[in-house]
C-alpha cells in the first residue's frame, strides 16, 4: 500500500507538472500568436491612433479603451454585420493630420519597396495591406475653421487649415503666395507669371490668335490638363473662360501644392508623370499646359511627352514655358534642339512661339505618321493597345494614332461649349449607348439633382458646396445637372466598369478612374460633398471593407461636409450604425422620387459631417 501510494503520488506530481507545463506554453503560444495577430492588424496604425483616448468626450475607458480591442480584432473582416459596432473609432495622431494612404512616404520607407527615385516611382501610389490600413479618425490641424467660401477662397485661405508656409518663402520673389495675419493670400502671380495668371492666359491666347484674347477660342477649348501646376492659380484663372483644369502635382518636395489648390476650391489631384500612365483616358484634353514644370521630357525616348500626347485630342495644343524655349546659354539650347527634333518626329508643329514660351499643335489626322521614314523614332503604339486603358497601365513610348473614325473626321467631332455638355458625345456609340438613352439618363439625373438640393436647401447657405465628387459618375449626368451652381465635380469612374471617362470629358467634364477598395488621392478634408450611387453594394460585391470606405470617406470629406448616399435599403441601415462612431449626423432619408426603371429599391440618405477639433470636441458647424 505505502509502496503503491508513493507511485500514485509520484504519478500525481508528473501530472501536476505536465498541465503546467501544458498551461505555460499553451500561455506562450496565446500571447506570442495573440500579439502576432495583433500587430498584424494594427501595423503600420500603432503610430497614428492614440488608443485609450479620445478627443471628442465621453468616458475614456468606455468608448475607446475597453471596447476597440473587440472591435480592431475583427476590424475589415465582418465590417460589424454581426454586431460589432464601435461606440467611436479611435483618432490619428495630430502628425497625420494630412494623410494619404497610398501616398504616404513613410509607409513606403516601412515597406522597403524597391523603387527609382529617377523615375518617380516613389510619387506614384503605393497602397497600404488591408492588414496595415489605419482604423482611426483624420484630424482636423489645431485652430481649423470652415474654408472661406467661393469665390473668395480662390484669393484667400485661412493659415490654420494648411499651416505651411514654406511655400511662401521659397516662391516669395515669383507672387505664388503671401502670408497675412491669419491668412495666406494668393496673388495669381506663378513662375513664368509674376505679373498674373490672368494676364499670362491672355497671352496665349493671343499667340494662337483667338478672339478678343480669350483661351476659350469660342467654345472649342474647354478642357485643360495642367502639369506640375503649383498652387493652381493657371486652373483658378481659367475658369472665368469656361475653361476647366485639371491641376496635377505629385506630393513631393513642394509639399501642400495640391492642398493649397483644392482648399481654394480649384479642381485639383495628385499625381505624377512616372512610370503608370495618368488616370485619364485618350483625347481628353484641348490644352496641356507646363510652366516650369521641371519635367524632362526627354528622358526614356520622351515617354512623358508621348503620355501627354495619349491625352490630347485631335489639334490639341502644349502650351510649354520654360529656359529651353528662350534661355540661349549652352545646356538649354542643346534641349531646345532635341526637344524640338522629337516634336518633329511626333508630327507635332509649332503654332507659336513667343517670349518665354512656345505652343505645339498635335495633328487632326495620321496622315503624318503614314509618311514618316520607317522605322522612325518614336513608333506607333501596338494595334491591340488600348490606348483608354488606365488603372496601373505602364506608359509606352510611343504615338497612339487616331481611330479609323476620328482620322476621317479629322477632329475630335465635339461641339463647342457649353452646347457639348448635352449634346451625343461621338465616344457614345464606344459603349452601344442611343442618342435617346443618353437623353433619358440627363433627364434622370436633373430630377434626381432638384431633390438632392431641396433636401440640402435648409442646411446650407449660398456657396457652401464648392467641390463636388460623384463616387460613381456613369455618363456624367449629376455633374451635368450643376451646371447652373458655383460649384465643380470630380467625376470618378469605377476601374473594373466601362470605361465612361471618355465620354465624361467629350461634355466638357473632368474625372479620374478609381478603385473605392482603396484611398482616393488626395489631402484630407477636400471635398464639400460626396455622391455615392450604388457605391457600397460595388465594393461589397468586391468583397472589400465598407467600414474602410466610411473612414476614406471621412477623411477626403471637409467638416460640416455632406453625403448623399443613393443604394439599397440595407445598405443604409448598415450605414446608419456608424453615424455615432464617425460623429456624422442624418439629414434626411427618402424614397428614390425620380420615377426611373433604374432605381429599383433605391433609397437617398443624406448625412452631414460634424465639426470637431481635437482639442474642443464637438462643436456646431459655423
Amino acid at each position: 500500500m505505502m509502496s503503491r501510494g508513493r507511485a500514485d503520488g509520484s504519478k500525481k506530481t508528473r501530472l501536476i507538472t505536465a498541465i503546467c507545463l501544458v498551461a505555460i506554453f499553451i500561455g506562450f503560444v496565446y500571447v506570442y500568436y495573440g500579439s502576432s495577430v495583433g500587430s498584424q492588424v494594427h501595423r503600420g496604425t500603432s503610430t497614428l491612433r492614440r488608443l485609450g483616448s479620445s478627443y471628442l468626450g465621453g468616458d475614456e475607458e468606455t468608448e475607446v479603451g475597453g471596447g476597440q480591442d473587440e472591435f480592431s480584432s475583427k476590424f475589415g473582416q465582418d465590417d460589424g454585420d454581426n454586431g460589432i459596432v464601435p461606440r467611436s473609432f479611435p483618432v490619428c495622431d495630430d502628425l497625420h493630420s494630412e494623410l494619404i494612404p497610398c501616398l504616404d512616404r513613410h509607409l513606403i520607407y516601412q515597406m522597403r519597396l524597391k523603387l527609382d527615385l529617377s523615375l518617380m516611382e516613389h510619387y506614384e501610389r503605393h497602397c497600404p495591406l488591408p492588414e496595415r490600413r489605419y482604423n482611426c479618425l483624420i484630424p482636423p490641424p489645431s485652430g481649423y475653421k470652415i474654408p472661406i467660401k467661393w469665390p473668395k477662397s480662390r484669393d484667400e485661405v485661412w493659415k490654420a487649415n494648411i499651416p505651411h508656409t514654406h511655400l511662401a518663402h521659397e516662391k516669395s520673389d515669383q507672387n505664388w503666395m503671401v502670408v497675412k495675419g491669419e491668412k495666406i493670400v494668393f496673388p495669381g502671380g506663378g513662375t513664368h507669371f509674376h505679373y498674373g495668371a490672368d494676364k499670362y492666359i491672355a497671352s496665349l491666347a493671343n499667340m494662337l490668335n483667338f478672339p478678343k484674347n480669350i483661351l476659350n477660342n469660342e467654345g472649342r477649348v474647354r478642357t485643360v490638363l495642367d502639369v506640375g501646376c503649383g498652387v493652381a492659380s493657371f486652373g483658378a484663372y481659367l475658369l472665368s473662360s469656361d475653361i476647366i483644369a485639371m491641376s496635377l502635382a505629385p506630393n513631393d518636395v513642394h509639399q501642400n501644392q495640391i492642398q493649397f489648390a483644392l482648399e481654394r476650391g480649384i479642381p485639383a489631384y495628385l499625381g505624377v508623370l512616372g512610370t503608370k500612365r495618368l488616370p485619364y483616358p485618350s483625347r481628353s484634353f484641348e490644352l496641356a499646359h507646363c510652366s516650369r514644370c521641371r519635367i524632362d521630357w526627354l528622358q526614356r525616348d520622351g515617354i512623358l511627352l508621348l503620355e501627354l500626347d495619349r491625352v490630347l485630342r485631335p489639334g490639341g495644343y502644349f502650351a510649354y514655358s520654360s529656359p529651353e524655349a528662350y534661355a540661349q546659354d549652352e545646356e538649354d539650347l542643346r534641349i531646345w534642339r532635341e526637344m524640338s527634333a522629337l516634336v518633329e518626329r511626333m508630327c507635332w508643329k509649332i503654332a507659336s512661339k513667343q517670349n518665354q514660351t512656345v505652343i505645339w499643335v498635335k495633328p487632326l489626322t495620321n496622315d503624318c505618321y503614314m509618311e514618316r521614314e520607317p522605322g522612325t523614332q518614336p513608333p506607333l503604339c501596338k494595334s491591340d493597345d488600348d490606348p483608354d486603358a488606365v488603372w496601373n497601365v505602364p506608359m509606352e513610348a510611343c504615338i497612339t494614332p487616331y481611330s479609323d473614325q476620328n482620322n476621317r473626321a479629322k477632329g475630335n467631332g465635339l461641339v463647342p461649349w457649353p452646347a457639348r455638355l448635352t449634346a451625343p458625345p461621338p465616344r457614345l456609340a464606344d459603349f452601344g449607348y442611343s442618342s435617346d438613352y443618353y437623353e433619358k439618363d440627363i433627364g434622370v439625373w436633373r430630377q434626381r439633382v432638384d431633390t438632392y438640393w431641396n433636401l440640402l436647401s435648409p442646411k446650407i447657405k449660398p456657396n457652401t458646396l464648392r467641390n463636388l465628387m460623384d463616387m460613381k459618375a456613369n455618363l456624367g449626368s449629376f455633374s451635368a445637372a450643376l451646371k447652373d451652381k458655383d460649384a465643380w465635380v470630380m467625376n470618378v469612374v469605377p476601374e473594373d466598369g466601362p470605361n465612361t471617362l471618355k465620354i465624361i470629358y467629350d461634355r466638357g467634364l473632368i474625372g479620374t478612374i478609381h478603385n473605392w477598395c482603396e484611398a482616393f488621392s488626395t489631402y484630407p478634408r477636400t471635398y464639400d460633398l460626396l455622391h455615392a450611387w450604388t457605391v457600397f453594394s460595388d465594393i461589397e460585391k468586391k468583397g472589400c471593407s465598407k467600414v474602410d470606405l466610411l473612414l476614406e470617406m471621412d477623411r477626403i470629406l471637409r467638416p460640416s461636409g455632406f453625403i448623399i448616399v443613393r443604394d439599397k435599403r440595407p445598405i443604409v441601415e448598415f450605414i446608419k450604425k456608424y453615424l455615432t462612431a464617425l460623429h456624422w449626423d442624418t439629414v434626411a432619408n427618402a424614397d428614390s422620387d425620380s420615377g426611373s426603371e433604374q432605381d429599383g429599391d433605391e433609397v437617398v440618405f443624406v448625412i452631414r459631417k460634424k465639426m470637431w477639433l481635437t482639442s474642443g470636441g464637438l462643436r456646431d458647424s459655423e
